[in-house]
């Protein structure tokens, strides 16, 4: 069938403006690069390292970062604090963008029914949306870690059933704003059907703040899965994630900073280039940015 989008007809002309302002953003193509290098590291880096992340060598407790083969250092009991790094870096970056996807789904989802229908319906998810807003997420979090056992599994439902909510009110308003265009009116008149308007005709042209919301969600969702770990909340050992990492490494700060060090740079890293690249896709999705 034919779709009625017309504000998709120029997609080439578009596209080509927000990735030249993409690209013009110094900051957005930093983050993009140290992303990009810092997934390849953790795919690739434990095969390219002389130990394995469970590999204890008690002879070299504590050993400082550059020490023979030990390029990042050992921790307590020896075991290689890279291999470690990169093996947390799988599991909070595995976190973060399943959690990120779980919670764009239920929010797009939530946000299209409750803009296009509105009335009631409106109403009511929006309340619940409020009442989960209204909840100090971090609290509900932490209720929800101490309660379920805490899997990599479980501790990704956590976060996204509680970072869902702002998706569903950006994709709200957006739906909100449209639902009264020309093209919506001429798919009623054609007689399609709700679902067929709200996902295959709307859908498509509240993408860019989809996007831009999805990319800061995973920031916020490797800083929660860290937080919640840090707390012993998280993710358990033997299993690595950054967050328990700085969980092991808080009491030997005054000895062997390096094992907050190091993990706590690739948080930040992380955290800082989802959040540069959010705010680039902002700036390039933006029309008023547009120059006639």
């Amino acid at each position: 069938m034919t779709t009625l989008t017309a504000d998709r007809a120029p997609t080439s002309w578009w596209s080509s403006r927000v990735m030249r302002r993409f690209r013009s953003h110094r900051l957005a193509l930093l983050g993009l690069i140290m992303i990009g290098l810092l997934v390849l590291a953790c795919v690739v880096g434990p095969y390219l390292l002389p130990y394995d992340s469970l590999y204890i060598d008690l002879r070299a407790r504590f050993a400082p970062p550059f020490t023979g083969n030990h390029y990042l250092g050992t921790d307590p009991l020896g075991r290689d604090l890279a291999a470690r790094l990169f093996m947390a870096g799988r599991i909070s970056l595995l976190v973060g963008f399943t959690a990120m996807v779980l919670a764009t789904m239920v929010g797009t989802v939530v946000g299209v029914i409750a803009g296009y229908r509105g009335g009631w319906i409106s109403a009511v998810l929006m309340r619940i949306v409020d009442g989960f807003l209204s909840y100090p997420s971090i609290f509900l979090l932490l209720a929800l870690a101490a309660v379920l056992k805490p899997s990599p599994i479980m501790i990704t439902v956590i976060i996204a059933v509680t970072s869902w909510m702002e998706v569903a009110r950006i994709v709200e308003a957006e739906v909100r704003s449209l639902r009264e265009r020309e093209f919506v009116m001429a798919g009623r008149m054609l007689g399609l059907s709700r679902m067929h308007i709200m996902f295959r005709e709307i859908l498509p042209n509240v993408t860019g703040p989809i996007i831009v919301a999805a990319t800061l969600t995973v920031a916020r969702a490797i800083l929660l899965e860290a937080y919640i770990s840090f707390l012993g909340f998280g993710i358990q050992p033997p299993l690595p994630s950054w967050g328990n990492m700085l969980n092991g490494a808080q009491q030997y700060l005054a000895t062997a900073p390096w094992l907050a060090i190091v993990p706590g740079i690739a948080i930040t890293i992380a955290v800082s280039s989802f959040n540069f690249i959010g705010d680039g896709l902002r700036d390039a999705l933006d029309v008023r940015n547009d120059t006639v």
